[in-house]
């Protein structure tokens, strides 16, 4: 397919998740949130960031935090110290994105599998600009690819290579058998490649989030920063009574009558019923959920889901 020829709401371009690069800056998966951002709450899972080394006790100066005293060896010398503590410079991130069939659907703005892609180019590019070494996932309903992290530009195009290659091989009328099963998949090959103190981001609508899959994420969760974006169209909470409802992917269209309840009942459970089991999962786990709505714009969402909101332009 001709990247030049492609609606963006239906196909992401390798070109477009290239220039996603400058909007990702004011995006941080730190462990010092803003107190509005959706990782920094009561219900909801706190991003430990880096680790802290150890590197030296030393004397007292005015100006260092006092809640870096160690106690132990001022009483001992009878002279304040402070506990010196550097950050690590390496946590690696591995960004595991769905790029399968129940992922081509969209009622407004974009498909779901697109805003998975500027998802996944939004959190490489920040990662990558924090130093820290980026991976991922690409899966389908057939396969997936696997790019381990690494730190440089060139790691980061082949993954966003990967992702665009699988978005733009969506087609409505393919004749591959959706494959639920593909998520437990990718989370297993994630746990292969993560150790600990892993930055893991999997973006998906959830389709096939079964118990194997909780479990899944609960242990990745134990010694891991795991973050599911959880993307879903806006059709999950605006389902009308009636009427027929068109979707399609610039060429094909499908006409869906939804005065017939058992269409409207598929809909609406493979939708609005799977947000709130992942938001359920979010304290059994210890992962933290973001939901990423299909039918608005990925970077203005993102960035009021971690507290930054737009930038204000000066008077």
């Amino acid at each position: 397919m001709e990247e030049a020829a492609v609606d963006a709401r239906v196909f992401a371009t390798l070109a477009h998740l290239r220039q996603l690069e400058h909007r990702a800056r004011r995006i941080s998966f730190l462990p010092r949130q803003p107190s509005r951002s959706a990782l920094n709450g009561r219900h909801a899972a706190r991003v430990r960031g880096r680790g802290l080394n150890f590197e030296e006790i030393r004397a007292y100066l005015p100006g260092d935090d006092v809640r870096a005293i160690d106690w132990k060896v001022t009483a001992r010398t009878r002279e304040p110290h402070v506990r010196v503590m550097t950050e690590e410079r390496d946590r690696p991130a591995m960004i595991v994105v769905d790029q399968r069939l129940s992922m081509f659907f969209g009622s407004r703005h974009n498909m779901k599998s697109v805003t998975a892609a500027e998802l996944a180019a939004l959190v490489a590019w920040r990662v990558l600009a924090a130093g820290d070494r980026v991976g991922g996932i690409v899966f389908d309903d057939e396969a997936l690819s696997e790019i381990r992290p690494q730190r440089s530009r060139r790691a980061v195009h082949r993954f966003l290579e990967q992702v665009s290659e699988a978005n733009l091989a969506l087609r409505a009328d393919s004749l591959v058998e959706p494959a639920p099963e593909m998520l437990a998949s990718a989370l297993e090959s994630a746990a292969r490649i993560v150790g600990h103190d892993t930055l893991l981001v999997l973006i998906s609508d959830f389709d096939g989030a079964d118990e194997t899959v909780r479990k899944s994420v609960a242990r990745l969760a134990q010694h891991n920063d795991v973050v599911l974006a959880l993307v879903h169209d806006p059709m999950a909470h605006e389902m009308p009574d009636a009427g027929t409802l068109v979707v399609g992917d610039g060429r094909l269209q499908l006409s869906l009558e939804l005065g017939d309840r058992r269409i409207r009942d598929r809909l609406e459970t493979h939708s609005g019923a799977r947000i709130q089991r992942l938001l359920d999962w979010q304290a059994e786990t210890g992962a933290a959920v973001l939901p990423v709505s299909s039918g608005e714009d990925t970077v203005a969402q993102l960035q009021t889901l971690m507290g930054v909101g737009p930038r204000r332009r000066r008077r």
